[in-house]
Parts: C-alpha cells; sequence; structure tokens
C-alpha cells in the first residue's frame, strides 16, 4: 500500500498543474470609411505577394523586448501564416479605398499592374509601440514606384489583444498610404 503513496502524490502533483493557454489571432478586415477615389480603373490591381522576414514568418506574436532582443511568443499565435493575413487584408483595404478598381490576390488577365510589398517590421516593441515598417513597390504601365513606409503606433492598452489591433491599425494606415499613392499615379 505504501508504494502507492508516491505515484498518487505525482499524480495530484501533475492533476493540478495547468499549462498556459493558447490564442490565436487573426488581424481584423477593416474597410475604410473614406473613399479615396471613385474613378474606375482600367487594369485590375494584382497584390502579387505581402513577404516577411524570418523571424516573423513563425507561428507566435513578435515583441522586442529591447534594442536587440526579439521574443516570438510561444501561447500568444497567428491562426495562420502572418504572410497569407497581411496579402489579405491588403487586398480587403484597397478594395475598399479604391472601389472603382478590381484588387486581388491572383493576376486578373494579362494586363494589370503589380503591387510588391516588403514588410520588414510587425511586432509589438518595449516601449509600448507597435511596428509596421517596410516597403512597397508598385508596376504601372512598365514604371515602376518604390515607397518606404514606417510607424510606431502607440498601444492603448497591455497584452496580445492590444498589440494585434495596434498593429492592424498601423497596417491599415500603409493600406491607406498605398492607395493615395496608386490613386495619384493612375
Amino acid at each position: 500500500m505504501m508504494k502507492w503513496i508516491p505515484l498518487a502524490l505525482i499524480l495530484a502533483v501533475t492533476a493540478c498543474s495547468s499549462t498556459p493557454e493558447t490564442r490565436y489571432y487573426q488581424l481584423p478586415a477593416a474597410g475604410s470609411n473614406t473613399v479615396v477615389s471613385s474613378q474606375t480603373f482600367s487594369r485590375p490591381i494584382w497584390v502579387e505577394s505581402v513577404s516577411i522576414p524570418d523571424y516573423l514568418a513563425g507561428n507566435g506574436v513578435v515583441y522586442q523586448s529591447n534594442d536587440v532582443q526579439y521574443v516570438i511568443a510561444a501561447n500568444n499565435r497567428w491562426a495562420s501564416p502572418l504572410d497569407q493575413q497581411l496579402q489579405q487584408t491588403l487586398v480587403s483595404n484597397l478594395s475598399s479605398e479604391l472601389p472603382g478598381a478590381m484588387v486581388s490576390s491572383s493576376p486578373l488577365g494579362q494586363q494589370h499592374d503589380t503591387l510588391n510589398v516588403t514588410v520588414t517590421g510587425f511586432h509589438g516593441r518595449y516601449d509600448g509601440k507597435a511596428v509596421v515598417s517596410g516597403v512597397w513597390v508598385w508596376q504601372h504601365e512598365g514604371r515602376l514606384e518604390k515607397r518606404a513606409f514606417s510607424l510606431a503606433l502607440p498601444q492603448s492598452e497591455d497584452g496580445y489583444d492590444s498589440l494585434v489591433r495596434t498593429l492592424s491599425q498601423g497596417w491599415q494606415q500603409t493600406s491607406t498610404q498605398i492607395a493615395n499613392a496608386i490613386n495619384q499615379q493612375r
């Protein structure tokens, strides 16, 4: 009987311990209330790619803990690959902000304009800000335009929920900047 007591204690202790709950995040698709243009675009817009660096390509939401260290969360994860979420929300945001344009994540016909985005930062930072940075390249009728973007937005409160919402706001602002530039070129 005595030899079962240690086993019972081990089972009791392990039953009381809990593993942290894993949370999954998806960027909300936010339609813009501001219409940038009501003109009809003659060529569809193909959002060919949104690429991200390796440190953002994993499942975990990233947090920069000091000037040189990044932490990839183990229990706060993206619900789907971040590059796909960024591309899908960019297509949705541009479609909303450029209502006369056909915006797609796949090529539409042989004649189309192409947008490629390289995201270099999409993470939280130790000073309470969310970083959204990178560069986009727009190909329109044989011309190329390249512009950088860099935002550091303050979070309204602590936590991953607030971080993801603030990152989404930064991506929405980036989408608006891209839409404004596209509108000027067409």
